[in-house]
């Protein structure tokens, strides 16, 4: 057995439970949590490469708690740009958003919601963005992230590219790229299975019973 770092009261804010009123509304979480590492390598060189990376440990129990949604979007922009690679041998870098705090619905997500990282590398001015979404419904998550994208520097252009358009917009937005229009009723859920996480690649629609 390795060595054992103790991390006690995480506090966080998610949206836990199975019946649809316990879904409406983030509840605060707390959690206790021990993390078996071998540290000798780290005690050996005295490099900080070689401890425990806190934020990458950070995401990883924020994708266990809260689902895989961020990874699922950077898995598929990730196929997006292998593509482009693959067919105009031109290398598109690709980054991660979180549009939290520009959320419209803020003040109803708990009081501490939960911030992911923003993980953009490249300088976008000038730049042509392109946001990758899974399922575009109201268009309020769009929005979003425009206003997130507009902190961050002047593109010459912002496209959206989604891989499903249920419809029932509630905002002037609309896609550049869709992958498939997929008529929905609000009552219904749509969900993105990837390969890379739940071994097949699916398009699911889920019907309230």
């Amino acid at each position: 057995m390795g060595d054992v770092i103790e991390l006690r009261g995480l506090r966080l804010t998610a949206v836990v439970g199975v019946l649809p009123e316990e879904r409406e509304r983030a509840q605060p979480l707390e959690l206790d949590l021990d993390v078996v590492v071998d540290l000798r390598t780290a005690g050996e060189s005295d490099d900080l490469a070689d401890t425990v990376d806190y934020g990458a440990l950070c995401e990883l129990l924020q994708a266990l708690v809260l689902g895989d949604q961020p990874l699922l979007l950077e898995r598929l922009a990730e196929r997006i740009a292998a593509a482009i690679a693959d067919f105009e041998a031109v290398e598109v870098p690709v980054g991660q958003l979180d549009i939290t705090l520009y959320r419209d619905d803020l003040r109803t997500r708990g009081p501490t919601p939960l911030v992911r990282r923003t993980l953009i590398q490249h300088d976008i001015t000038d730049k042509v963005v392109v946001l990758v979404d899974d399922v575009l419904y109201t268009g309020r998550t769009v929005r979003a992230a425009l206003d997130a994208i507009a902190d961050l520097g002047r593109p010459a252009c912002i496209q959206l590219a989604v891989l499903i358009d249920r419809g029932h917009r509630e905002l002037p937005i609309r896609a550049d790229f869709v992958g498939k229009n997929l008529p929905t009723a609000r009552t219904e859920r749509v969900e993105v299975h990837l390969i890379e996480s739940d071994g097949v690649d699916e398009v699911v629609i889920m019907r309230p019973v």
